[in-house]
């Protein structure tokens, strides 16, 4: 083990590698339930995604880890679901059967666009200053998604509000926020996995920690079937193409499912990898030398470009790197290993899903926020004197939590870094693939919202 995955070369150990991914796996176990909740109301059947969800999970982040040897997990991502329910099933009007054939398509494109090194140089080709931007920014949006998974931040008056304390929930959340810091605080080695668990707990006699409603696996097994290569039957891929008229329009949706994938996954690597040193300068010098997959990013970014596809293939919405993998890293997760523990706790959930749906939001909250703080001091990078680092710096590290996506905060930090540039009389400064980004990103930007 020792061997396989260089635990002392990063600097970590199997106790450490197991707690960071149990403590990944309980920040992100959420979307067992949620994803075919959301995805059930296209259509599908609910044990199906569920099934399919756990599936697409395990074979992903086992890639990232046996593959890659990073410390991500990879699971169906929340804001691509929601994009293929309401926007591409009841806004536009296709099939659950069409819109999977198009995230399978997705997944076939993303899989190109890496494997031609056109990944690899768009994260090359991001300046210095938007880089620790993202990564600062990734730190706010983690913790924004803590606040708003346990309900403490509302919405209820048309702008966003702190909730009255009313509701156990809260109470529970603010007691594993305060015991969260105060374990980090004191150096407790394990400190957000023993908060998850006591916070978990303490929500028992508060009414908080308690099963959802799912599926047995033998009821999941039974439904899989109906997604299962649902993209290769009729009503599915090739239906995509029998009306000419609705070709461009297919073809839109694709770019979107694309550009978004591809900038959540970037944003979320450069956001963690950086600071925490996973994709070291040694990495990112191999990387550009060495043909192939030789560097850990390089394997990485493969990696999570082939779990879309494969998500797709099992029946369910576009699966992508989790950035609540940034919960395990924050507790010292830094090799394959930390992946390898999650696909385990994936696979345990199948059969054990009352249970694991037990864990509270307001217990795995707390290690959102925590870690988003940590996340946050990439911004000292940064030169907020000068406006036209400050300005470019800014939108891509607000907008980003404010916008609940990390695509969109790259973008907007990419359009005004060239709008900056402009104005400075600097476009040398600008690389030729950011400004193609940049093109793509507004053109996304138009067609959305003629859709």
């Amino acid at each position: 083990m020792e061997k396989f995955f260089k635990l002392k070369e990063n600097g970590t150990s199997v106790s450490t590698e197991i707690m960071a991914g149990l403590t990944t796996f309980f920040a992100m176990s959420y979307i067992i339930v949620v994803n075919p909740s959301i995805l059930s109301q296209s259509g599908m059947e609910w044990g199906a995604v569920f099934l399919a969800t756990i599936i697409a999970s395990i074979i992903g982040t086992l890639i990232m880890g046996l593959v890659a040897n990073v410390p991500y997990a990879q699971a169906p991502g929340m804001g691509l679901n929601a994009f293929f329910v309401y926007t591409v099933c009841f806004g536009l009007g296709f099939t659950w059967q069409q819109a999977l054939s198009m995230v399978f398509i997705c997944g076939v494109v993303n899989i190109l666009i890496t494997v031609t090194k056109i990944r690899k140089y768009i994260i090359k080709s991001i300046p210095a200053g938007l880089q620790n931007a993202i990564g600062g920014g990734i730190g706010i949006f983690v913790a924004y998604i803590g606040l708003l998974n346990v309900g403490i931040i509302n919405f209820d008056g048309g702008v966003p509000a702190l909730s009255t304390l009313n509701q156990p929930a809260f109470w529970v959340f603010i007691i594993g926020l305060i015991l969260t810091v105060v374990l980090l605080v004191c150096n407790v080695k394990g400190a957000i996995l023993i908060a998850i668990i006591v916070t978990t707990l303490i929500g028992i006699p508060f009414g908080v920690t308690a099963p959802q409603d799912t599926t047995s696996f033998s009821e999941a097994c039974a439904a899989l079937p109906t997604t299962f290569l649902a993209i290769f039957k009729e009503g599915g891929i090739t239906s995509l193409f029998t009306d000419p008229a609705k070709i461009p329009l297919v073809l839109i949706t694709i770019f979107s499912f694309s550009i978004t994938d591809t900038f959540d996954t970037i944003g979320t690597f450069i956001g963690t990898g950086r600071r925490s040193g996973i994709f070291s300068a040694e990495d990112e010098e191999l990387m550009e030398k060495r043909s192939g997959f030789k560097s850990r990013l390089d394997k990485a970014l493969f990696a999570d470009a082939t779990a879309t596809s494969i998500g797709a293939l099992f029946g369910t919405s576009n699966t992508t790197t989790f950035v609540e993998s940034a919960s395990g890293i924050g507790v010292g997760g830094r090799t394959g290993l930390t992946s390898v523990v999650v696909a385990v706790c994936f696979a345990i959930s199948a059969f054990l899903a009352t249970f694991v749906s037990a864990v509270p939001f307001a217990a795995t909250a707390p290690a959102l926020v925590a870690v988003g703080i940590m996340m946050t001091s990439s911004f000292k990078e940064i030169n907020w004197s000068d406006l036209s680092e400050a300005i470019p710096a800014f939108f891509a590290g607000f907008v980003m939590a404010l916008c609940y996506s990390i695509s969109y905060g790259i973008a907007t930090g990419f359009i005004f870094y060239c709008i900056v540039k402009i104005c400075k009389k600097e476009t040398k400064e600008i690389h030729p693939i950011l400004w193609v980004c940049t093109f793509l990103f507004v053109l996304n930007f138009v067609l959305l919202a003629l859709l």
